[in-house]
């Protein structure tokens, strides 16, 4: 049996400081949002030197990507588990990767604008970021992918159609979800539903973590239910 390979102690220690740095950037995103994230004042907090804080991240920019990064891991996480718990029908499975799309997010606003806000002037997220971006969306690709999108939907679905044939990118990730070939109209379905399902859970979960529904008469559970059962009625889930 091959030996189990542990990692140094100095491995640990690093690891470990890096783990506390983050936590410490994610508590000052949480009270001040991205501006507040200063590698100055976590560095005085956690007793290091601004050079000794600097081995363990090159600067700003490079602490919010891993930040990023994180968020990203995580509610593709929440969203994989909900996909794998849902034993329903399309219509029943895409409520339940809406719910846990909306669970992470209001729990931990911080994190959901840190990915979805306003962007950082100046900032440019990891080249990565898009492939964990995908990961989120990834299980709504299936749900959508036997749909039968509503007259109204055909140019979303045209336009979708067009992009998955000539980017190789989106065509690896819709048949890894799905199966289908690029060169097949299921295939701009299974997209046109998911951008658009995105797009209804950014807007209606954007504005509930914003806190742009106080005062008003409804809970934003129950407009979110009400879009994604008209979403999955334009697609005849």
């Amino acid at each position: 049996m091959a030996a189990e390979v542990r990692s140094s102690p100095r491995a640990r220690y690093r690891e470990q400081n890096r783990a506390e740095i983050k936590t410490a950037a994610l508590q000052q995103l949480a009270e001040g949002g991205v501006q507040a994230v200063a590698l100055t004042r976590i560095a005085k907090d956690m007793g290091l030197s601004g050079p000794a804080l600097y081995r363990y991240f090159a600067g700003r920019d490079d602490l919010l990507g891993e930040l990023i990064r994180d968020a990203y891991d995580d509610v593709a996480q929440a969203i994989g588990q909900a996909d794998g718990a849902a034993a329903g029908d399309a219509r029943a499975t895409l409520h339940a990767l809406a719910g846990a799309y909306r669970s992470w997010a209001v729990a931990q606003p911080h994190r959901y604008l840190l990915i979805q806000g306003t962007p950082l002037p100046g900032y440019a997220a990891p080249p990565d970021t898009r492939q964990r971006a995908r990961a989120v969306l990834g299980p709504f690709l299936k749900v959508f992918a036997a749909g039968e999108p509503a007259e109204a939907l055909r140019p979303v679905v045209a336009e979708m159609d067009a992009w998955v044939r000539k980017d190789d990118g989106v065509a690896d990730w819709v048949a890894q979800h799905t199966g289908l070939p690029p060169h097949g109209k299921a295939a701009g379905t299974a997209l046109a539903g998911t951008v658009l399902a995105w797009s209804q859970l950014h807007g209606t979960v954007g504005l509930e973590v914003l806190g742009q529904y106080a005062g008003m008469g409804h809970h934003a559970p129950t407009l979110l239910t009400a879009q994604i059962d008209t979403l999955a009625d334009s697609f005849r889930l």
